[in-house]
């Protein structure tokens, strides 16, 4: 399971990527949102990686904590980039969805479970 999901994280990274060289070149906003949307969106499969490599509970909690905060933090740019007119719903909104309905269910699952709160 730990696996799937590193290749899924992974292949939402790419999918990041892809979006921020998708972007308009001339458009100043544009790009200052798709750096942030580049940095949180990358760095949550990162995070989720070395939650799976922790060596102890309390590192777990911590890195899946971080995958969790920058899942949300890559929502909020996505929803500035649909907000602002730069990328088309039509083009980004799946992408938006995937991460209210999958990526931050699915990491504050793993923490309640992981602090015992479920």
């Amino acid at each position: 399971m730990k696996k799937k999901t590193c290749s899924r994280t992974k292949m939402f990274a790419r999918r990041i990527i892809r979006l921020y060289c998708s972007l308009p070149k001339p458009t100043r906003v544009a790009q200052v949102l798709g750096k942030q949307v580049l940095r949180s969106g990358t760095s949550v499969g990162a995070n989720y990686r070395e939650a799976n490599r922790a060596r102890s509970k309390t590192e777990f909690i911590s890195k899946m904590g971080d995958c969790l905060k920058e899942a949300d933090e890559t929502l909020y740019w996505l929803e500035l980039l649909l907000e602002e007119k730069i990328v088309p719903a039509k083009k980004l909104g799946a992408l938006v969805s995937e991460f209210e309905w999958n990526w931050l269910p699915s990491f504050i699952t793993i923490l309640k479970k992981a602090r015992g709160h479920e």
